[in-house]
């Protein structure tokens, strides 16, 4: 989820200021433990989105204290909305940082890459304890939302867990396999025709 879809979505509930917005963001989310987003990242985004005419100001507030830009949606900012709302989200499990990790210590003399697998055996095991123990401490009558967002996490760790054990019974076939390398380009001008 982009936090510009993000806040298309909070303007066309109501038209906000900035500081709402990131507060509306974080609560939607679950608090900025699980994802902290910036006052600048909130103030850029709202500038791009102005540019871009999807948004634009609806007024300025101010109550004795400095002035609050409101920002408010456009019929253009509604369109990108319900675009978004009608398309599906890429998932990408590819770009990986264990993987490469994992890859460098297969043909690295500074690594044992059993070792680096029960590293991240370990830190795995760390975060589902502590995402099932947060998820334990929710309420389910008042934030139901954020049970299943922390069981869907807690459901792709025990999935990387079952993965690392796969990848351990077969870390000797694949390292009887030769480094990937790029391909070999040849140097100089091409040959004329």
């Amino acid at each position: 989820m982009s936090v510009r879809n993000a806040i298309l979505g909070l303007l066309a509930q109501q038209p906000r200021h900035g500081y709402e917005l990131r507060a509306a963001f974080e609560a939607l989310v679950g608090g900025d433990a699980v994802w902290d987003v910036k006052p600048a990242q909130i103030y850029t985004t709202l500038a791009r989105l102005q540019e871009a005419g999807l948004i634009e100001q609806d007024s300025i507030e101010q109550d004795g204290g400095p002035e609050k830009i409101i920002y408010s949606l456009t019929p253009d900012g509604s369109r990108e909305l319900s675009e978004w709302f009608s398309a599906g989200i890429a998932a990408d499990h590819q770009r990986d940082e264990f993987f490469v990790k994992l890859m460098v210590s297969l043909y690295n003399d500074q690594a044992d890459p059993y070792q680096v697998i029960r590293a991240q055996r370990k830190r795995l095991y760390q975060d589902l304890h502590d995402l099932t123990r947060r998820r334990n401490g929710i309420d389910a009558r008042r934030e139901l939302a954020q049970i299943f967002l922390l069981d869907k996490s807690i459901m792709h760790l025990e999935a990387d867990l079952r993965w690392l054990d796969l990848l351990e019974a077969r870390l000797d076939d694949i390292r009887r396999q030769p480094l990937p390398q790029p391909p070999v380009r040849r140097r100089g001008r091409p040959k004329k025709t």
